[in-house]
């Protein structure tokens, strides 16, 4: 039997469950529910529709990094199986738009743009995924969605040269739309930023 009073708390925070009321989440971060939880603990889908519909951003980058090998074939054309890189754009964009395929609670929308891009570094590639509609939720889960793929799909076309590849730094970068406002990163291990109708928030 799971103890359900220590399902309910939060690593790092003081005690506080999590079947849709507030939380207590640790120093530093506001109290906020888990929309995605019942007051039985259940998952659910959350209801949208009585939200407003505006327009929504959301900006999520990630890196991949490889051998100089793997480097060496994408600059030079030397890939058998096509160019990773619009491949990987191409996978992008289209993981943006099956993300409530992939993860359960998401909702389908119908995105008006996405955009993904693939910027060289000295060990790899940043990746940039810039995603936007005009509707009731946001569209951070299919920028970072994007990201993923586009990542995973470097990986699959270069694993016959490097196995050592490694995707990280997955994140959101920026969001804007919605009752939440904007939120802005912050690199270096700081907090990032919101701002609502009632300007920033702590």
């Amino acid at each position: 039997m799971v103890n359900k009073r220590k399902a309910g708390r939060l690593e790092g925070g003081k005690a506080g469950r999590t079947q849709g009321r507030k939380v207590k989440w640790p120093e530093g971060h506001a109290e906020t529910t888990l929309s995605h939880v019942d007051a039985r603990g259940r998952v659910k889908m959350v209801d949208v529709g009585d939200k407003p519909i505006t327009s929504r951003e959301a900006v999520a980058r990630g890196s991949i990094t490889m051998s100089r090998a793997a480097l060496r074939a994408i600059r030079t054309g030397a890939v058998k199986k096509g160019d990773p890189l619009q491949t990987a754009r191409l996978a992008g964009i289209l993981a943006a738009k099956q993300t409530s395929a992939l993860i359960p609670l998401c909702h389908p929308l119908a995105l008006s743009s996405v955009n993904v891009e693939l910027t060289p570094t000295p060990r790899g590639y940043d990746i940039e995924a810039r995603v936007r509609t005009t509707g009731q939720t946001g569209v951070e889960m299919e920028a970072l969605t994007a990201v993923a793929v586009a990542a995973l799909t470097v990986y699959d076309m270069l694993k016959a040269i490097d196995k050592t590849m490694v995707i990280g730094d997955v994140r959101l970068m920026h969001k804007s739309g919605g009752r939440s406002g904007i939120y802005t990163r912050r690199e270096g291990g700081k907090a990032g930023r919101r701002e609502g109708k009632a300007g920033r928030q702590a």
